[in-house]
């Protein structure tokens, strides 16, 4: 089976992501850095097939009757199954590339204006 995140784990890594935004100093360097890495190294998109999952309702094979003078009436009880399907997604192969030289360029800015790279005063 699988591991699929839940929302807890989902908003405790965006909780990280805005915790290590940092600075408005440092966001100001990494959104300049951004424009001119964007220049240098342009996005190449493709399509790659991914593995998504989906989840559907499927009898478990219990049923529930209800009774109710003479006539009994039989609902099935479902049970919820994860699916897999493939998907095409459009991926910029360059991201991680271009990520690392704007992580790079906004430290140096960093530590050359404010003497450390994160921008702290």
């Amino acid at each position: 089976m699988m591991f699929r995140p839940g929302p807890a784990l989902a908003l405790a890594a965006a909780l990280v992501v805005l915790q290590s935004c940092g600075t408005p100093e440092y966001r100001t360097e990494r959104s300049h850095c951004e424009a001119e890495w964007q220049l240098k190294i342009p996005p190449e998109y493709r399509h790659v097939p991914v593995t998504k999952y989906r989840d559907i309702e499927r009898p478990s094979g219990e049923t529930i009757c209800e009774t109710s003078g003479t006539t009994t009436r039989c609902k099935p009880v479902m049970k919820t199954v994860s699916v897999p399907y493939t998907a095409l997604e459009r991926v910029d192969t360059r991201k991680s590339q271009r990520d690392a030289q704007v992580a790079s360029c906004a430290a140096r800015a960093c530590a050359a204006k404010y003497g450390n790279a994160k921008c702290e005063i």
